[in-house]
């Protein structure tokens, strides 16, 4: 059914086009630049379909509206409002039967929440760091009693619990006592309006692995481990500036083994499409624990995780992106579903 697709759209938040209309740096931290863009049709051109540029989720629904369709969309749209924001596009294809690359709206609404995607990971027999939701001060005291009562200790770390490429984590994301506990969270709730997720800080080595395809089908792209220099946290701003702070080193042996598994394992609970990433860290005894998992990773050529760490692993971005196209197609034209199929 191959040579029934032939026009991809492409669906995106490009970074430049939220900054002329006066959002802020912060703001669109998640979003792409122009050459991540031209380098995806580059790929889907190679691959043999006419790339269609769309847009965002406004500039989607105006193309619909018109009447406009493609075969598939190759949807790495972010979008800006509310928790279920990396679900509204593909909601909206799903509507129209218009088939897509990459997970569905529940899925992804799942993954974005990292709180949400804690709980259905543990409960598939991941391995999970302890850590409350805070949405209040209520919530606080309630996590300090957690300490009181040993069932949580110092340190912790704090994020937003639905945002993305490290928003929201700074140096004094790690907590050590209740007085920062309290300002940082603070801080958060008011900053960033949604809930602070507070976790056991897990002080071990921190990971990274890409994989690609679903279900029995998932398999690793490769892994890297990610340190970061003084100790930082792999925040918003240490990513941008990786080539001052950051230090990638290849997976092998043992640690490589160990990645690996949980990353599919994860990857497989949670639901994932096509391709993504998933971020690991191993706790104080060495225990690698599930951190998050990224069904929209990042896909810029040159800066973003997923094809570095390919390169690390002797993968170019050729390899990332035929290999993500190739599963989103054989998925879409399995025999054993519709094509028109919802989640296809």
């Amino acid at each position: 059914m191959k040579n029934k697709i032939k026009t991809i759209g492409i669906t995106y938040d490009l970074r430049e086009w939220y900054l002329q209309k006066g959002y802020s740096d912060d703001d669109t931290a998640e979003f792409d630049k122009e050459e991540t863009l031209m380098a995806i049709e580059k790929e889907i051109s190679l691959a043999g379909y006419k790339p269609i540029r769309i847009g965002n989720i406004f500039q989607l629904v105006e193309a619909l509206a018109r009447g406009d369709r493609w075969d598939m969309v190759f949807n790495i749209a972010e979008c800006m409002y509310g928790d279920g924001r990396e679900a509204t596009v593909p909601a909206l294809l799903d509507q129209y039967q218009i088939p897509y690359f990459f997970s569905g709206p529940v899925i992804m609404g799942i993954s974005l929440n990292k709180y949400m995607a804690k709980l259905i990971a543990e409960a598939g027999g991941v391995p999970v760091c302890r850590g409350k939701l805070v949405r209040n001060q209520f919530d606080l005291q309630l996590v300090e009693a957690e300490v009181n009562s040993y069932r949580l200790s110092y340190p912790l770390f704090v994020k937003p619990v639905a945002e993305g490429t490290g928003k929201g984590i700074t140096d004094k994301s790690i907590i050590h006592n209740s007085l920062e506990l309290w300002d940082v969270c603070t801080e958060l709730l008011k900053v960033y309006k949604q809930p602070v997720l507070v976790e056991e800080y897990l002080s071990g080595r921190e990971f990274t692995v890409g994989v690609v395809g679903s279900g029995t089908d998932t398999r690793c792209v490769g892994g890297m481990e990610i340190i970061c220099k003084d100790d930082l946290p792999y925040s918003n701003f240490v990513k941008e500036n990786y080539e001052d702070y950051v230090e990638y080193k290849v997976l092998e042996g043992d640690i490589k083994d160990q990645c690996e598994a949980v990353a599919i394992l994860a990857w497989q609970t949670l639901g994932g499409l096509d391709g993504g990433r998933i971020d690991l860290r191993a706790d104080k005894n060495g225990r690698i624990c599930f951190i998050e998992v990224n069904p929209l990773a990042g896909l810029n050529p040159y800066i973003s995780d997923l094809p570095i760490l390919a390169r690390l692993n002797n993968k170019d971005y050729h390899f990332i992106m035929q290999s993500i196209i190739s599963a989103g197609i054989r998925r879409c034209t399995s025999n054993s579903r519709s094509f028109k199929e919802s989640y296809c």
